[in-house]
């Protein structure tokens, strides 16, 4: 996997991981996170539950050790290296925080649109 797609990842899941652990969990604390992928030096600090936390740092070394290049879609690899029950986990934070981004997106563009509507 390139660096890029790397640091791409990593900034999936960064937006991802807080929108599901807020709304879903509660005692989250601070953690830096400190990554070293071939050139690339990634610092980072996200808010979350142990539990969530826990995933987090799964996810990042699943990432880190990926022998597939390009990388694909995870439910997609020939060869899963991830854990069922973390897939499962992986898949259902995913697809909770990736509705909820979609619905915001959304939401900002009509607010946007009714904005433009009350200027004119």
């Amino acid at each position: 996997m390139t660096e890029e797609k790397f640091k791409s990842e990593i900034e999936t899941l960064k937006k991802f991981f807080p929108i599901y652990c807020n709304d879903k969990h509660t005692g989250q604390f601070l953690k830096n996170y400190h990554l070293n992928y071939k050139n690339l030096k990634l610092d980072f600090d996200v808010c979350l539950c142990e539990e969530c936390h826990n995933l987090l740092s799964y996810a990042i070394d699943r990432l880190t050790e990926c022998p597939n290049n390009p990388k694909p879609r995870c439910r997609k690899c020939p060869n899963p290296c991830y854990e069922k029950d973390k897939f499962k986990q992986m898949a259902k934070m995913m697809r909770y925080s990736g509705m909820k981004l979609g619905l915001t997106k959304a939401a900002k563009r009509l607010k946007n649109i009714f904005k433009k509507s009350d200027n004119s």
